[in-house]
């Protein structure tokens, strides 16, 4: 048999769900769908499978930690997780995947999954994709159309050929077919030729490389040069960022699938969705006998068809339907159902006003921990720092400002200048301007401390790095 490796792309942004998503936190590192992340989720969803290599991701640099911390938690060991200096779309981060799993396997055959979509039935999908590899093992590029449920104009179609076996499983690629009307979108569902386009694909290696050459030579030629420049550091592979900055921008449907004569599509009913917007998670959701979806300290009267999803304290809602409101510690978000597309609008207008919002949460997560931002004014900052036993934050200095430590759980190990101490709940440290120091967590349980920083500048670029277990230099 032939080994199969499954490519998880995990990219994307999210936009259309803030104030949840954020570009530093998106929606593929968020339970949106029950307990496990989707990312977690997408990673599991092979189990059961023989001959299933180690997954391969390939995410932004800016998720590394996070990637990798929650493929931990699940017990998935990832072959490679390869990073992408910023997005350049799916066929770059595809084309990465292909070039490392060639070196290491010539017939390498790849079941390509986005890290941010719902399956609700595994085992459909599982053997909709014995049907595709099948056709991949031939030496076609298979995508997965999902059977459509309803006349959808958010999605792409794709128009079924004629059948590449006598069951009928795999067909031709007739035609792509761009995001239609209403009208044609209500023709597509009638006609029963037209699946929805989801973004998955079974394929080898070799062969999309092959046809990439053929179709978009650039790309390739650019992913090549990024590849083979770049570098393991530590648990990631880093392409060589200038490279890769210099390869133009495309999807893997535009690049290669719609130019190529070896395109097949598996019709797939599995209780799929993109999770792209808001009123998609109201869609997926169980509902309760007013047809709404309730997650945190919701109070609801009078309200309908509603999604309500509290994270930091109560929300009321009375004399709603079909809405969408998501509050989080920093943001609140109030929506017209019909009009979650357009959340990415709210996004586009906080990057313009340079506003932080859109970037991440009031909690920010690092490789050691999180910290979470409490109070702030005039020279002054209170935040929350959370370190994982055993990790421990770089070997620093501040050229504006102090920091005051107060230990409220756990036991810390404070590197001040030459002097090392051990700190225990309640007790406290000063760490003046200028002074190299370090933060570690000795214990076996959470270390949470609150700092108050004071100086005339604040900001997180404040910071000069000596020693880094994580290997991060000039990024906080």
């Amino acid at each position: 048999m032939t080994t199969i490796y499954p490519v998880i792309l995990s990219g994307g942004s999210g936009t259309r769900l803030w104030p949840l998503s954020r570009e530093h936190y998106p929606k593929q590192l968020l339970a949106l769908a029950g307990e496990r992340t989707m990312l977690q989720q997408t990673a599991t969803r092979l189990d059961g499978l023989t001959d299933i290599a180690a997954p391969v991701v390939v995410c932004n640099e800016e998720h590394r930690f996070l990637v990798a911390e929650q493929l931990r938690e699940i017990g998935k060991t990832p072959a490679a997780i390869i990073l992408e200096p910023a997005g350049r779309n799916t066929a770059p981060a595809l084309t990465l995947a292909a070039l490392y799993l060639s070196k290491q396997d010539p017939d390498a055959l790849m079941l390509v999954m986005a890290a941010d979509h719902v399956i609700q039935d595994v085992a459909a999908f599982q053997q909709a994709a014995g049907q595709a590899l099948t056709a991949a093992r031939e030496g076609f590029l298979a995508t997965f159309g999902i059977v459509p449920t309803r006349a959808e104009t958010g999605y792409g179609y794709i128009r079924q050929g004629e059948p590449l076996s006598n069951d009928g499983s795999a067909r031709r690629v007739a035609a792509f077919v761009e995001k239609p009307d209403v009208s044609k979108a209500t023709q597509y569902l009638a006609g029963g030729d037209y699946l929805w386009n989801s973004g998955m694909f079974a394929l080898r290696a070799g062969v999309w490389l092959e046809e990439l050459r053929r179709a978009q030579p650039s790309i390739l030629d650019a992913c090549q040069k990024a590849f083979a420049q770049g570098r393991q550091d530590s648990d990631f592979y880093r392409v060589q960022n200038e490279a890769f900055l210099a390869c133009p921008s495309d999807s893997i449907d535009y690049a290669v699938m719609e130019k190529t004569e070896r395109a097949a599509v598996v019709p797939l009913s599995a209780g799929w969705s993109d999770i792209g917007a808001w009123s998609a998670i109201w869609e997926t959701s169980s509902h309760d006998a007013q047809g709404n979806v309730m997650q945190g300290d919701v109070y609801a009267h009078d309200t309908h068809n509603t999604l309500v999803i509290a994270k930091h304290r109560l929300v009321a809602t009375v004399g709603l339907d079909d809405a969408i409101v998501v509050e989080t510690p920093d943001a609140v978000l109030v929506a017209h159902k019909d009009h979650s597309q357009d959340v990415k609008e709210i996004v586009t207008r906080l990057k313009q006003q340079g506003r932080s919002e859109h970037l991440m949460h009031r909690r920010v997560h690092r490789p050691w921990g999180s910290y979470e931002g409490i109070d702030s004014g005039e020279r002054f900052q209170v935040k929350r720092l959370m370190i994982k036993p055993g990790a421990a934050i770089s070997l620093q200095l501040h050229h504006h400002r102090a920091e005051h430590w107060v230990v409220v759980k756990g036991a810390a190990k404070v590197t001040r200048g030459e002097e090392v101490v051990l700190l225990s709940e309640n007790q406290s440290t000063y760490i003046p301007v200028g002074m190299k120091h370090r933060l570690e967590n000795p214990g076996n349980i959470l270390l949470e401390i609150i700092e108050v920083q004071s100086g005339g500048y604040l900001g997180e670029d404040d910071i000069v790095r000596f020693e880094d277990r994580y290997n991060r230099h000039k990024t906080p």
